[in-house]
């Protein structure tokens, strides 16, 4: 492996790989929400059933962030990295080949659990940047995060409506093998900050969560806003698939691309925070979160109404969630791995939260239902922001 890397030194060239390599592996989570209306063909089950494979891997992600990223501040980095891929690659190979539901459900349960790398290169992309170029050099990486999230559904529904949803894992388990190649040759090692056991690790994470308001309200609004859109884009298959769309999976998955204009807006929202304080832009991102769902409910039955409600809540939540991690990695610690996991780990719940009651409220009062959903998500997020930050003024910039 490569010698360890000078600390002050992070270039655009490292900054532009982390963000390739973050977006082709977070993706791993994604590829599944197109093509949950084939699978439930496929397996002759209903689609509240599959829905199960979105919910199991989100909550596999929040435990692969709970267990595995905090390592990132104990162990080298990319060691982590390296052996970490293996079992990515092993787990999209037993969804590509799984013959019953019960080990979709499995599998999709360790492709999150596994697919957790991004969250280490983000904290490596905050810890060592100047505090002027923090937010833009983290919003950059979250650029190719934000873009994987969006472009899998994209990439998910064309291949799998033309190629079978097999397919798509199997060239998602080749995009991992070409990804661990990256690793090995480009990124260089990175000394970890913390020499205690795995259980006094743990304990610090449960400590940072305890001890730091400002961190605790960042991860409720990010699990609040994640829900939101999970809440959507779990449910859009099955809204789309019916009257008055009656639309295929590669209609489906062209949503992702379309939200990847909000996901690229949001990349340069980390610029503005020298012109405006954390609190006003947090409050504009919500605030355009919420509002989304005006577009998405009652232009919910037209493609216009949903092409701009994607647009919105993908704007929303990157830009919060940019402006959140911008926030909390402004915590004068080394902890920045475990801080990434307090408020990645309730990011993800809050998604698994929100693709689950979506499933519910579709299957019990249709795309009406699944609207009320996302929208006490985005207004719990405001409300929580609105409340706590005028409390806390250290959390104002």
């Amino acid at each position: 492996m490569s010698t360890e890397a000078p600390a002050t030194i992070l270039s655009r060239n490292m900054l532009l790989l982390m963000s390739l390599l973050s977006g082709l592996i977070v993706a791993n989570n994604y590829y599944n929400q197109p093509l949950l209306a084939l699978i439930a063909e496929d397996f002759n089950v209903k689609e509240a059933a599959v829905s199960k494979i979105s919910v199991l891997t989100q909550l596999g992600y929040a435990c692969g962030l709970l267990f595995i990223i905090p390592l990132g501040d104990k162990v080298m980095r990319k060691k982590l990295m390296l052996i970490d891929l293996l079992f990515v690659i092993a787990a999209l190979l037993l969804m590509a080949y799984a013959t019953q539901i019960w080990l979709l459900f499995i599998a999709s349960f360790l492709i999150g659990v596994t697919s957790v790398i991004p969250q280490l290169f983000i904290p490596i992309a905050a810890e060592l940047s100047t505090p002027q170029k923090k937010a833009a050099n983290i919003g950059l990486v979250m650029s190719g995060l934000l873009l994987g999230i969006l472009l899998s559904r994209f990439v998910g529904g064309v291949i799998g409506e033309y190629l079978g949803w097999r397919a798509v894992f199997m060239l998602a388990a080749g995009a991992m093998v070409l990804s661990w190649l990256l690793i090995y040759k480009l990124i260089p090692n990175l000394q970890p900050n913390f020499f205690g056991s795995y259980g006094s690790l743990m304990k610090s994470v449960w400590q940072l969560a305890k001890t730091q308001p400002k961190l605790r309200l960042a991860a409720f609004r990010g699990a609040m806003g994640f829900g939101a859109m999970s809440a959507l884009f779990t449910t859009l298959v099955f809204h789309l698939e019916g009257a008055p769309f009656f639309a295929g999976a590669a209609i489906v998955g062209s949503f992702g691309l379309i939200g990847a204009v909000g996901a690229l807006a949001a990349a340069f929202v980390g610029r503005l925070n020298k012109r405006f304080s954390m609190y006003h832009l947090i409050l504009l991102c919500l605030s355009i979160l919420l509002s989304s769902w005006l577009f998405i409910y009652f232009g919910g039955n037209t493609y216009i109404g949903l092409i701009i409600g994607v647009i919105l809540i993908d704007l929303g939540l990157q830009s919060s969630h940019i402006m959140n991690q911008a926030d909390y990695f402004s915590i004068p610690t080394k902890a920045t791995s475990r801080l990434n996991t307090v408020y990645m780990v309730s990011y993800f719940i809050g998604g698994s939260l929100g693709t689950y009651l979506a499933a519910q409220a579709w299957q019990y009062g249709g795309w009406p239902a699944v609207c009320i959903v996302g929208s006490m998500f985005s207004i719990l997020a405001l409300v929580a922001h609105l409340i706590f930050s005028n409390k806390n003024k250290t959390l104002i910039h």
